[in-house]
């Protein structure tokens, strides 16, 4: 009987030549625009930039390249600090049921990959469909229990970044199952690294597009996994999970594609205060209540939003991106949670620093009963007039239920990605992305910043 990973891989080597419907092909697009609207303001900061200082001996020679700088770089050096630079201002994408950031691994090393190995577009769109449908369904068969412990994206990425550079590679079944072997036991990343300020969250994705490519690239040479790695007595689901379901792994393999009901996020922080900043949005817009009008905020919500982003002192933009209390203050008083609200001056507003200590985050018992397939929260304002407001809010602005259009995906874009490069050569890179299946290379931004899709 084939273990789980080798079905996955029997999988992922058909699909390299099946026929992809537009509708896949259309949501793989948006899910490259999307990491790279993430990595490009990304790529300008810490730890991108520090850890492209640290591997200065794998830069200006390779044929990836690393944003920001717009190095030519080794293909694992570019999968780690891409994937980082992406995870940084936590604006990347999220498949819910999985708890999971697929794009920044399994773009981040698919990506460098083929550049390095001079693939076209319509290569590096089957590496991604491939690498988010294997990491995606191993994702939701580990969880909720997972979660508990372990930051998916660092775990389950490595398994997404396997299958996406072995695809790019054109490694048979079963060099692929190998390299989705081997990831198994590469695959590490703690949440309490992002339970305080740290840069270890975004070099989770960092390391998972490292290790699955190197997985991968082992694999491709005969180096072999144990294949059983994943249902295995002592496996990654034992270890890592409580009574994991892998039918979950391979219902409907290759006929329900998960990449095409991702969340794209309309805040620039933490996912699990989306649905809290969506109801405050809601009840103001509904009533028109002014922030100093607000005696007291609580906001009920599933465990993860207590313990991943309650926290109520924040003086860093990453305790802030990873603060309920205080991106629902600024909801309220400044309208919006994009990249300003994390500026200094705007983490230091006395409007809403004094609003936030009047927000309490709780576990609510419906929210917690529906996490993770549902994201939801219940926010209650209480006036200083004595008025009690309430709103439930199902799900986020951005979940597949409720998507963002191409349209604001794209305005999105523009406003992540004309920062940091242009909007002219901001322009230019989307057009290249929308044809991605039509280009013969992807070395988008190969001679620089000013010319970023030729």
């Amino acid at each position: 009987m084939a273990t789980i990973a080798e079905t996955l891989a029997e999988y992922a080597a058909a699909e390299r030549t099946a026929k992809l419907s537009d509708e896949v092909r259309h949501h793989a697009k948006r899910a490259l625009i999307d990491w790279f609207a993430a990595l490009l303001p990304g790529a300008l900061l810490p730890p991108a930039t520090l850890l492209a200082e640290g591997l200065a001996d794998e830069l200006g020679h390779g044929g990836a390249i690393v944003y920001g700088s717009f190095r030519p770089a080794s293909l694992r050096a570019a999968a780690l600090i891409n994937a980082a630079a992406s995870h940084t201002i936590e604006f990347d994408d999220i498949f819910r049921d999985a708890v999971y950031h697929p794009g920044c691994p399994t773009i981040g090393a698919a990506l460098a990959a083929a550049q390095a190995r001079g693939a076209d577009g319509e290569t590096l769109l089957r590496a991604i469909v491939i690498g988010y449908e294997v990491s995606t369904r191993i994702g939701v068969a580990v969880q909720p229990s997972h979660y508990r412990f372990w930051h998916t994206t660092g775990t389950i990425g490595t398994f997404g970044a396997a299958a996406g550079v072995a695809t790019v590679l054109k490694l048979d079944a079963g060099r692929t199952a190998h390299a989705l072997a081997t990831a198994g036991t590469f695959a590490a990343a703690l949440q309490q690294a992002f339970r305080s300020d740290a840069m270890s969250k975004p070099l989770h994705a960092g390391h998972a597009a490292d290790a699955g490519a190197m997985a991968a690239l082992a694999a491709g040479r005969g180096v072999t996994g144990a294949l059983d790695v994943l249902e295995g007595a002592a496996g990654f689901g034992a270890a890592m999970s409580v009574d994991p379901d892998w039918s979950r792994a391979t219902e409907a393999l290759g006929r329900r594609y998960n990449i095409t009901a991702m969340t794209f996020k309309n805040h620039g922080c933490c996912g699990h205060s989306f649905a809290a900043i969506d109801a405050a949005l809601a009840l103001k817009a509904a009533h028109g209540i002014a922030h100093r009008d607000i005696a007291r905020i609580t906001v009920g919500g599933y465990r993860a939003t207590v313990d991943v982003t309650g926290r109520k002192s924040v003086a860093t933009p990453f305790e802030g991106r990873f603060s309920t209390p205080f991106t629902v203050a600024t909801a309220l008083v400044h309208g919006s949670v994009r990249l300003a609200a994390f500026a200094p001056e705007r983490l230091r507003d006395p409007e809403v620093q004094a609003l936030m200590q009047r927000v309490d985050v709780v576990v609510d018992a419906q929210c917690e009963a529906d996490f993770p397939g549902r994201r939801s929260a219940v926010v209650e304002i209480e006036l200083n007039d004595g008025r009690r407001l309430r709103h439930y809010q199902p799900t986020r602005k951005g979940d597949p239920d409720a998507p963002l259009s191409d349209a604001e995906l794209t305005g999105k874009f523009y406003e992540l990605a004309g920062p940091a490069i242009g909007q002219e050569a901001a322009e230019r890179l989307l057009a290249a992305l929308w044809a991605l299946d039509r280009r013969t290379d992807v070395r988008f931004a190969a001679t620089g910043l000013g010319r970023a899709a030729e």
